[in-house]
């Protein structure tokens, strides 16, 4: 099985212990699947695009940072991987399409501007025919609404790529937004038909139960 794997940098930034446990189990994956992850830029992202814009920085330059600290956690993952991972993250899709003939664990960041790293997922996803898509969050899913802020906000087990528009439709999309999955992430999953998970990216163990078709998470399909 072909297995694309989005964790949100904010999940593994900072804390040592789950990242050595990320690739502990992204390498017992790779021994059946072939495993592409791609890595987001977390808060650090978020906050070197904001002291950009205290400077007048457009949204284009800002992307442009936040994709160059994507790839800076790549490479801590390719690092935590050793051996097992390709040693450089590329830079397009057709360039991890080409990565993953070497047998390994193709990480990468962010591409271009204006794409997030669950769109770069999605459009990856699609391009080398992913069986599966698993997006880890820091949240256990995806909710009626913002959960931080509407304490009425209600976890859905699953949902279609359709409705999931409309519940983001209202989003304000800007460099380092941070959303469970973005608008041009669900609808290259909705026209390819990717299978699609979002798991609580804080217990990596869940990237298990996402693969055996447990239920676990929101299921996008």
């Amino acid at each position: 099985m072909t297995l694309v794997l989005s964790i949100g940098g904010s999940v593994i930034g900072g804390d040592q212990d789950r990242l050595s446990e990320y690739a502990e189990i992204l390498q017992r994956l790779a021994s059946d699947h072939t495993v592409f992850v791609v890595v987001g830029g977390g808060e650090t992202a978020r906050d070197y695009i904001s002291r950009a814009r205290m400077w007048g920085a457009d949204e284009a330059f800002c992307d442009l940072i936040g994709i160059a600290v994507t790839r800076l956690n790549a490479r801590l993952l390719i690092a935590a991987l050793g051996n097992r991972a390709y040693p450089v993250p590329p830079e397009t899709h057709e360039d991890a399409a080409i990565a993953v003939l070497s047998g390994r664990i193709v990480v990468m960041g962010g591409t271009v501007p204006g794409h997030t790293t669950d769109a770069v997922a999605a459009i990856l996803a699609e391009f080398v025919h992913a069986d599966l898509m698993i997006n880890a969050t820091s949240t256990d899913g995806i909710y009626t609404s913002d959960p931080k802020k509407d304490p009425n906000a209600v976890k859905l087990d699953k949902i279609s790529p359709r409705r999931l528009i409309e519940i983001i439709a209202g989003s304000k999309m800007e460099a380092g937004a941070n959303l469970p999955l973005d608008m041009l992430a669900v609808k290259v999953i909705e026209r390819s038909g990717i299978p699609t998970v979002v798991i609580d990216g804080r217990r990596p163990q869940s990237l298990f139960d996402a693969v055996r078709g447990k239920s676990v998470g929101t299921r996008v399909q």
